[in-house]
Order: C-alpha cells, then structure tokens, then sequence
C-alpha cells in the first residue's frame, strides 16, 4: 500500500514592483475614502449643528445649554410662522398641479411631434433654468406690473386660517417650474419602450385608450418625479416670491429671511430644521416610490 503524496504549493516571493502599485493602490483607497469623508462633513456637518442647535435651551447660537423643545413649542404658537408655512404649502401645492400638467404636455409635444419652430420652443421651454432667478423675478415684476395683473389675491381659508395668496406668486412659480418637470418627463419619454403602444394600436385600441391605459401608466413615475421636484423648487423658494408677492405676503423662507435681520436665534433653528424635515420626507417618497418600481426597471429621477 502507497501513501498518497499531496503537491506542494510553492508561494513566490512578492516582487518589489507589485509590493509599490499595492501599497499604491490601498494609500489611493485611503485619500479617497478621507476626501469622501471630508466631502460629506462639509456638506451636512453645519445642517446637523443647525439642527442640534434647535433643541438648545438659550436663546445662544454659539453655547449649549441643555437639551429643549421650547423653541419648536414657540414656533408652533407664533401665529406669523404658521400662516407663512400654509403660504407655502398653498402655493406649492397649486403651483405643481398646474406646471405637472403643462410640463407634461410640452414635454410630449417637443418628444413626440415634429413642427415648425420646434427647435425655438424647444430652447425656449428650457430658458428658466438657465436665468439667474434674479433675472426672471425681476422679468416676472415688469410684467405684472404691465399687464395689469398686479398683486391681486386669491383669498382662501384653510385649517381655521384666511389667507391671501397672491395670484402673481403662482403665476411666477409655474413659470419656472414647467421647465422643471418638462426635463423630467422628456426624459422618461425619450427611454420609454414604443412597442407597447404599438401593440395596443394593433388590437385596434384608439389614441385616446392608448394615452390612458398604456402611455400614461409608463409615464408615471416621470411625472410623480417632476412634480416632487416641482414642489421642493416652489417649497424652497425665495428671490421669485420675494419680487412677485407684493405687500403683506411671506411664504417660509421669506418669513425666516425677515427673522434672521434681528439676528439668529434656536427659533430660527426651529423652523429650518421643520422645512429640512420636509425635504427629506420628499426624499423618502422619492426613494420609496423607486424601489417600488425596480422591477419594472423604472427609476425616478
């Protein structure tokens, strides 16, 4: 009976040159991984001191005192704030509804049809986001002013509040944001599978039963994308609403921009960590209305 030999491995010896690009390799991993890490800090380590900031308990913006949730009671009992906030939301969530219906529209008409003056229009939707917002309020000022249509208001009462939203505020956000959801949607278009469509005109279904139940449906997730994108860009802001609302009306950021003129304060604190709160509620809608649709291959920009 013979024993069974097992082979033998022999490990070479690293040779010099490939013992430098390792040693390269991990110190590039290393600069990159700290750069990312510094990256990020710079990024969102004043965010977090904000919000850190927002539960102290004096009214100093620069030594802790002690954990509190007076200042977001206070916020919530200023009547300025809330009627500012509802300010917001109305003229976001009216402003989205129009520009997600217009956007979409134009967005189909440049991706689908050929027509003269195409190419024009085309730049011309597309022109809002490459203006300076200084530029465009200013514009948008002029015009109301000539035309006519001034700061009249839309008077409403919600959540036991009456409110006087300016019609030129959300004449100048849908103004803006058509081009914002008409990229989001073209974009959607422009990777979406015809033959669908194609087939459904096959089994003798008109173009109105194919818009409904077939193009609309795949077009979704680009219209739910640019209408939240539409609703954080209106949410947020302020040089257009500053120039167009005319007396007496403050959305959000116009009313904290008014806070921060007497100085800094935990309030203030307050309610920019409500409005970070709200942007990343959007965030997570976002994110779960993509990973709801992973399967489909559909992703929402």
């Amino acid at each position: 009976m013979t024993a069974v030999t097992k082979p033998t491995t022999t490990i070479l010896p690293e040779s010099r040159a490939s013992r430098q690009e390792r040693i390269k390799t991990q110190l590039a991993t290393l600069g990159l991984t700290g750069y990312g890490i510094l990256a990020y800090l710079f990024l969102y380590l004043p965010i977090i001191i904000l919000v850190i900031f927002s539960f102290n308990d004096s009214r100093s913006t620069a030594q802790w005192a002690g954990f509190s949730t007076a200042w977001y009671v206070e916020m919530m009992q200023d009547n300025q704030i809330i009627i500012s906030l509802w300010n917001s939301l109305f003229v976001a969530i009216v402003s989205t509804a129009i520009s997600t219906v217009l956007g979409t529209l134009a967005a189909m008409a440049m991706e689908r049809y050929r027509f003269r003056g195409r190419l024009v229009m085309d730049a011309i939707l597309y022109l809002p986001i490459i203006i300076p917002d200084i530029a465009m309020a200013i514009m948008l000022l002029l015009f109301f002013n000539i035309s006519g249509i001034g700061f009249n208001t839309w008077r409403i009462e919600l959540a036991g509040l009456r409110l006087s939203v300016p019609y030129s505020v959300i004449i100048g956000h849908v103004a803006f944001n058509i081009s914002f959801v008409a990229v989001v949607v073209r974009a959607r278009l422009a990777h979406m599978d015809r033959t669908l469509e194609e087939a459904a005109s096959d089994l003798y279904a008109n173009a109105w039963h194919t818009f409904w139940r077939v193009t609309l449906p795949m077009l979704m997730p680009g219209i739910i994308g640019g209408a939240l994108l539409a609703f954080t860009l209106s949410l947020d802001d302020f040089v257009i609403t500053f120039f167009t609302a005319g007396p007496g009306f403050n959305t959000l950021p116009v009313r904290v921009f008014g806070m921060i003129k007497k100085g800094v304060t935990p309030k203030i604190n307050a309610v920019s960590s409500l409005m970070l709160a709200g942007s990343l509620a959007l965030v997570l809608i976002s994110i779960f209305l993509r990973r709801g649709d992973d399967r489909g291959g559909i992703e929402i920009v």
